[in-house]
């Protein structure tokens, strides 16, 4: 599966080119992809698109390029960038973002 067979490829774009540099807020680029009327079950899709190692966690060094999981040429998130996104997912202090905690991200 690939991101666009669940998402329009033109809402990723124009949703990456909004957060050309240094802007990424993880929330607000899942609404403009698409992802927050999504279904919880579509969700998790994305979530196994993302979570590149198939381990169930998307993890620090994964977050980094999360936005080539959107499109190949989307850019890598700064640290500061990742380290907020996964501030923002992470509630149960583990340093990874599970199933749950992103689809809550997603939907919050």
């Amino acid at each position: 599966m690939v991101m666009t067979d669940l998402l329009k490829p033109e809402e990723i774009k124009k949703a990456l080119d909004s957060f050309a540099a240094e802007t990424f807020d993880p929330k607000k680029f899942f609404e403009m992809v698409g992802m927050k009327a999504m279904s919880a079950e579509n969700v998790k899709k994305v979530f196994q698109v993302l979570d590149v190692d198939g381990s169930g966690f998307i993890e620090e060094e994964e977050l980094k390029f999360v936005l080539k999981g959107f499109a190949k040429d989307g850019r890598d998130l700064t640290d500061a960038e990742t380290k907020a996104f996964l501030t923002a997912a992470d509630k149960d202090g583990d340093g990874k973002i599970g199933i749950d905690e992103f689809e809550a991200l997603v939907h919050e």
